[in-house]
This record gives C-alpha cells, structure tokens and sequence, in this order.
C-alpha cells in the first residue's frame, strides 16, 4: 500500500459557539474562539490517498488530478469564506477543527475513491500547534 499526500491552504473565519447558549455561555466553554464577530485562520490541509501503482499512469492518483479535485469541491468554496455562513457543506454544523476535517472528508470520500485507491486521511491544521486528522467512520 502506497499513500501519497498533496498539501492545500486556505484563509476563513469562523465563529465556535452553540446558538443554544448565551454569549457569556458560549464564552465560558469556547473562550475567544465564539467572539461574536468571528476570528479567522489560515489553514494548511493534507489530503492522503492511499492505494496501489495503476500499471498505465505508473501513480497511485496523478496529483495534478488531485489537486484540481480538492480546489473544485473545497478550496474554491472555503478559502476567504465565513465556514458559519458563506460555506454550504458546513451550513448547521458548529466548525471546530474536528467537524471541518469530517465536512472536507464528506465532500471528497465519493469522488476520490475508485478501483485500487481510497481517501486515507483529511489533516486540518488551524494553528501551528493545533491539527485535527480524519480518517473516516471504518478506520
């Protein structure tokens, strides 16, 4: 088994908070990461496929493949984006580094596996010394 990685970057905002809560609750459990007016990253991602050599590319994917797949059903709908308001696939969900990595997985599990390849793992880096890596429900 072969695992090849492409790593991506993206800036957006995000507000941490359960609407259920108050603002003074919302602060007690997620501190400044539910400031009202939101606070932003600059994200790094690895994307690992893991699988075997197809014998005609001589790749276990063509990264250039990889890379326009990512940028299409990700970056392209992430990158300067509020994840609480501008992003789709995050629309509902409370956008800890956790549940990001579970959503990009979501949008790309479908389109990256085929015959002999798989999404091994989803990486999020939100800060140099925070990462949340994703390897899917079966691993």
């Amino acid at each position: 088994m072969l695992y090849i990685t492409r790593k991506f970057h993206f800036s957006a905002s995000h507000r941490v908070y359960n609407p259920a809560l108050s603002d003074e609750e919302n602060l007690k459990k997620y501190g400044k990461c539910s400031n009202p007016n939101g606070h932003g990253h600059n994200y790094e991602m690895d994307i690992t496929v893991a699988g075997e050599v197809d014998p005609e590319i001589g790749y276990v994917m063509d990264l250039t493949e990889l890379k326009l797949l990512v940028e299409k059903e990700v970056i392209n709908k992430v990158d300067h984006k509020n994840l609480n308001m501008d992003v789709d696939f995050m629309k509902g969900v409370l956008p800890s580094t956790e549940n990001i990595a579970v959503a990009i997985w979501e949008q790309l599990e479908n389109k990256i596996n085929a015959p002999g390849r798989r999404l091994f793992s989803v990486k999020v880096r939100e800060t140099i010394n925070n990462s949340v890596e994703y390897k899917g429900k079966n691993s």
